[in-house]
């Protein structure tokens, strides 16, 4: 359960690497889907989509890993998601990073606050983790995307 002094680190994770050369072709239909009011169906496929080239861009840089607890519920990761990964992706403030503090690894958003820097959790109910000089701290890569059952 948690509580105001919580990180939500967590010491099991699960890595998944992405297998660069099997293609994972989906019918692509032409017509995107109302969210609003229903339109007319399309009866055809326009194409294939592989989904490792849609969401991998660099697979020599790329990871996946399985998230654990409930900091990030705000913005839609859940507890069991999956998280696509970049490691070369540029680390800017307001990303969502995959962090190693104290040896711990974690899911936060980086936020910059003049000097300092910050991993900031999306739920209340977590306080942020300030990144003090000295402290044990590195960025493992960017989160890409987020893949969850509805």
């Amino acid at each position: 359960m948690p509580d105001s002094t919580s990180s939500d680190s967590s010491s099991h994770l699960e890595f998944f690497h992405p297998d660069g050369v099997t293609k994972l072709e989906r019918p692509l239909f032409a017509d995107a889907v109302s969210a609003g009011f229903p339109s007319p169906a399309e009866d055809y496929i326009d194409k294939k989509l592989d989904l490792n080239q849609y969401l991998i861009k660099r697979p020599s840089s790329t990871f996946f890993i399985r998230v654990s607890g409930q900091s990030m519920v705000g913005i839609g990761i859940h507890d069991g998601d999956l998280l696509i990964v970049d490691r070369s992706a540029t680390v800017e403030d307001n990303k969502i990073v995959i962090g190693v503090v104290d040896g711990d690894f974690t899911v936060k958003r980086i936020r910059k606050k003049g000097q300092k820097v910050f991993l900031q959790p999306e739920n209340p109910s977590y306080k942020e983790i300030e990144i003090a000089p000295g402290m044990d701290f590195s960025i493992w890569g960017v989160v890409m995307y987020v893949v969850h059952k509805l």
